[in-house]
C-alpha cells in the first residue's frame, strides 16, 4: 500500500465516524458535545488528507513554497491536539463550570501560541530542497526548522500524555461502552505517544550520525494511521454501543411480551393499526405492543373473576413464590379467563367480584406476567376450565 493511499484510508475512517456524529448531530443538533465530537474528527481526517505525499506536493506547488506544506500539517495537527484535549476536559466534565471554562482557555491559548509560533520559526528558517517525507530528519540540524520540528513534537507528546492520563483516569470510574471507548483512546494516545518517540530516535540518531529515518518514515507512520482509527473508535463506541444496547434490551421486551400479546390479541379491535413491520425500528415496535396489551386490559376487565385470582395467587403463595411472581401468575389466570369468558358472550362480573389486575402497573411486572402466561401451568388448567364452564345467562 502506497503512503497516499494508507493517508486517505485513515482519513476515510476518521470521515466514517465523523458520518456517524453527524447523523446523530442531526437529531440532536443541539448538543454542543456532539458538535464538537463530529469537528474533532473532521479535524482528524483534514490532517491525514494535508499529510499525504502526494497533497504536501501539491500544497508547495499550489503556494510556490517549497516545504510549506509542513507547518499546514503541523498547525491542523496541532490544532487536532487542542480539540481533542478540550473535548476530554468537556467530556468528563467538573462539578463548576468556571473550572471547566478555565482548562479550557489555557488549552486553547497554550497550543493557539505553539501555532503561531511554528509559523514564526518557519519564516525563520531556510528549507529550500522539498522534502516530502523525511523533513523531520532532513532538516534535523538546520537552525530554526529544527527548532519548529521539535516543537511541534513537544506539543504533540504533551497532548498525547494528557489524553492517556485522563482517559485511563475516567476509564476506571465508568462502566460499559464508555469504558471501552476511553480504553481504546487511552490506547491510541498511547500509540501517538510511541509515534513521538520514534521520531525523537531517527531525529538524535541523525545529530549522533546515523541514517535511522526509516523510523520515521516508515514505522511511525504506520504507527499514525493505527492510533488514528483507535482513537476515532473510542469516541464512536459509546453512543453506538449505548444505542445497541437500549435497542437489544427492547427487543428482549418486545420477545418477552409475545405470550401475553397472543392470548389478548382477540381483543384487538380491527380498526386498530395492525402489527407494524419487523424492519421498523424496535422500540415503535414495543410501544404498539404495550399499548395494545392496555387497552385489551381495560376492554376484558369487566370479565376478570376475583375468584379465579385469588385462587391462583393463594396457591403460588403456598408454593414458595414472591408476592409479586405470584400476583403476575394470578393476573396471567385472570386475563386467561376473561379472554375465553367474553368470547362465549358470558356475562361481564359485578364490579365487587372483579379482579383487579394490577401486573400492568409496573413494566417488569408486565413481563414476569407474559412469562407466567407461556410456562405457568395454572394458566393453562384456568383456559380448561373457563372452556368447560357453563354459559350464565
Amino acid at each position: 500500500m502506497s503512503a497516499g493511499t494508507a493517508y486517505l484510508c485513515s482519513a476515510g475512517g476518521l470521515l466514517i465516524a465523523a458520518a456517524i456524529k453527524a447523523w446523530a448531530l442531526r437529531k440532536n443538533p443541539r448538543d454542543p458535545l456532539l458538535r464538537a465530537v463530529t469537528a474533532t474528527l473532521v479535524v482528524g481526517a483534514l490532517l491525514f488528507v494535508t499529510a499525504a505525499p502526494p497533497h504536501l506536493a501539491a500544497i508547495n506547488a499550489l503556494f510556490g513554497v517549497p516545504n510549506i506544506a509542513a507547518p499546514i500539517v503541523y498547525s491542523i495537527l496541532t490544532a487536532f491536539d487542542a480539540v481533542t484535549i478540550v473535548l476530554l476536559i468537556h467530556w468528563r466534565g467538573n462539578d463548576e463550570a468556571r473550572v471547566t471554562r478555565r482548562q479550557t482557555r489555557l488549552c486553547l491559548t497554550t497550543y493557539a501560541l505553539v501555532v503561531l509560533a511554528i509559523w514564526t520559526l518557519f519564516a525563520w528558517g531556510d528549507a529550500p530542497v522539498e522534502r516530502l517525507r523525511d523533513l523531520d530528519t532532513y532538516y534535523s540540524s538546520t537552525l530554526w526548522i529544527r527548532e519548529m520540528v521539535l516543537l511541534y513534537l513537544a506539543a504533540h507528546s504533551v497532548a498525547a500524555v494528557t489524553m492517556m492520563v485522563l482517559s485511563w483516569r475516567w476509564s476506571r470510574q465508568v462502566p460499559g461502552t464508555l469504558k471501552g471507548g476511553l480504553l481504546l483512546i487511552t490506547a491510541g494516545a498511547a500509540c501517538t505517544f510511541a509515534y513521538d518517540l520514534l521520531k525523537y530516535t531517527a531525529i538524535v540518531a541523525r545529530w549522533l550520525g546515523h541514517d535511522w529515518d526509516w523510523l520515521s518514515t516508515q514505522v511511525a507512520f504506520s504507527i499514525a494511521g493505527f492510533s488514528a482509527f483507535l482513537i476515532a473508535g473510542g469516541f464512536v463506541l459509546p453512543p453506538l454501543g449505548q444505542g445497541a444496547g437500549y435497542r437489544w434490551r427492547a427487543l428482549r421486551r418486545f420477545r418477552r411480551l409475545q405470550p401475553l400479546w397472543s392470548e389478548i390479541r382477540p381483543e384487538i379491535p380491527g380498526t386498530s393499526p395492525p402489527p407494524m413491520a419487523w424492519w421498523q425500528p424496535v422500540e415503535h415496535r414495543l410501544m404498539q405492543r404495550e399499548r395494545d396489551i392496555f387497552d385489551a386490559v381495560l376492554r376484558l376487565t369487566p370479565w376478570f373473576d376475583r375468584a379465579t385470582g385469588a385462587n391462583v395467587y393463594a396457591l403460588a403463595l403456598a408454593e414458595g413464590s414472591e408476592s409479586g411472581r405470584a400476583r403476575s401468575e394470578a393476573d396471567a389466570c385472570v386475563i386467561a379467563r376473561a379472554v375465553i369468558g367474553k368470547g362465549r358472550s358470558a356475562p361481564a362480573v359485578a364490579p365487587e367480584l372483579r379482579w383487579t389486575v394490577s401486573s400492568i402497573e409496573d413494566s417488569d411486572d408486565l413481563l414476569d406476567m407474559s412469562d407466567a402466561m407461556l410456562r405457568s401451568s395454572r394458566v393453562e388448567v384456568t383456559r380448561q376450565s373457563a372452556a368447560l364452564a357453563e354459559p350464565r345467562a
